[in-house]
């Protein structure tokens, strides 16, 4: 490998985890819980009762007992986690509600949700709750309505990830399926207060959309949750308990998600893609970098977006427009992925890098790197935070005879990326802001100086 290709992949990474570590539970909720009023309401509840779901559940979790250590003796509380990802805590128990890689919503997670709504249910005139929410917190958090079942509601979620609809979507839907989302959580609500600290997963940080919005007001209605179903044609594909919900929700015989809440409860935003973002276009400058962030509102099909990004790319090498290398282009938001009838193994993010190959192949990809990764350490039902493209991965291509259009139409990134090398395997970061992709160009002459990455930057390694 040469200097000039190392230097690219250290400089790519160590963006990227720069991003990552600005948006950490830990210093994120030492900022919260130093609010004056949260304080004062911590320093005078009878009770502090800890609920939540999410990908960063446990680290919030440890977190609060750590900034909190004084208040221990009256805090309590149950947070669902995927599996795997428990570490010690002395008050809150951590429920693990569904297993490592997997987007569905199991028995374990509806028993700790029960467990979740019954502490919030009960909570006294003087005791005071803290929601945690996190990435993942939907289908960590189910709790189906009467008259649908936990099957029911795995073979609807199923349906529209296979179908590409987009979070907004699927949450309108599963808000309309739950007794716990849409508001109706915090509903249940009549203590002091209620806070809800939240790390945001969607873009534009919606409240009613993060984890389906189980603390915040819910502007979707039963007509809205039933056109996403007919819009993509599965309201002839559900079980039937599923339609007879939502045709008597939309008749009006089952009361609409809460439309407003009590001022006792406060929605708050702790971090989000844009602050990643933010500190990963900081540094990528700290090291000689021309930045062009195109921020957080990234959506659509991964493939079309990727071919977007494509095209800009070609036009800095080629032209310096809209700005002269060596250059930085970030992007964050989430992209979508339409499957295949017989999908393959990947995610978002591998898929993205794959499409990006694709269509720089024929031009080449001296002296750029892309590198595309989950902020949470998993992309799809995989150990991969994401994947990487350099030249490099283009002599892999040749030398091992891989066909890029085949993986592509059979979303079997990981495959390709595991016999091409360019796997970004991270392990679990513990937060979820969405995606976070760096592409990098430098001088193609190898006589040109180069950035370099500082020794004291520590970042994960590549899989080679």
């Amino acid at each position: 490998m040469s200097t000039s290709l190392s230097v690219l992949r250290e400089n790519a990474q160590a963006i990227w985890q720069a991003g990552v570590d600005a948006v950490l539970p830990g210093p994120l909720l030492a900022e919260a819980l130093a609010e004056p009023e949260l304080r004062r309401d911590l320093e005078e509840a009878a009770r502090i009762v800890v609920v939540g779901a999410g990908k960063a559940g446990a680290a919030m979790a440890a977190a609060v007992e750590r900034l909190l250590v004084e208040f221990l003796p009256k805090l309590e509380g149950h947070i669902n986690v995927p599996a795997g990802t428990e570490v010690p805590t002395q008050k809150i128990h951590l429920h693990a509600a569904r297993p490592l890689a997997s987007n569905h919503p199991t028995p374990a997670g509806v028993a700790g949700a029960e467990t979740i709504l019954q502490l919030v249910q009960g909570a006294g005139p003087d005791d005071v709750v803290l929601c945690l929410l996190s990435g993942g917190g939907s289908a960590l958090l189910p709790a189906p309505t009467p008259g649908v079942s936990l099957a029911d509601k795995q073979t609807v979620t199923r349906y529209l990830h296979a179908c590409g609809a987009s979070i907004d979507e699927m949450n309108a839907v599963r808000k309309h399926l739950s007794a716990i989302k849409g508001g109706r959580l915090a509903h249940t609500f009549a203590g002091r207060r209620l806070y809800s600290l939240i790390i945001s997963d969607v873009v534009g940080d919606p409240l009613d959309v993060i984890a389906s919005g189980p603390t915040a007001p819910d502007p979707t209605t039963f007509a809205n949750a039933w056109s996403v179903l007919q819009k993509y044609r599965l309201s002839e594909m559900i079980p039937f308990g599923v339609t007879e919900h939502f045709q008597r929700g939309v008749r009006g015989q089952i009361s609409e998600t809460p439309k407003e809440l009590s001022s006792r409860v406060r929605n708050r935003i702790l971090g989000n893609n844009v602050r990643a973002l933010a500190v990963a276009e900081a540094h990528a400058k700290s090291l000689g970098y021309a930045v062009l962030n195109l921020g957080s509102y990234i959506e659509g099909e991964t493939k079309q977006v990727a071919v977007a990004l494509a095209g800009i790319c070609r036009s800095v090498r080629e032209q310096g427009i809209p700005l002269l290398i060596p250059a930085c282009i970030l992007s964050g938001g989430e992209t979508t992925v339409t499957l295949s009838d017989d999908p393959g193994k990947g995610g978002r993010n591998q898929e993205f890098a794959l499409a990006f190959l694709a269509k720089m192949q024929r031009v080449g990809l001296n002296g750029t790197l892309l590198l595309c990764g989950g902020t949470d350490g998993e992309d799809g039902p995989t150990d991969a935070a994401g994947a990487w493209v350099d030249a490099e991965t283009l002599v892999a291509v040749k030398e091992k005879h891989l066909e890029l259009g085949v993986a592509l139409a059979r979303n079997e990134a990981y495959v390709f990326f595991e016999s091409a090398g360019g796997l970004l395997k991270t392990g679990l970061t513990q937060t979820n802001v969405m995606d976070v992709r760096v592409l990098l160009m430098h001088p193609e002459s190898p006589e040109t100086p180069l950035p370099a990455s500082p020794s004291t930057i520590s970042s994960r390694s590549f899989e080679k």
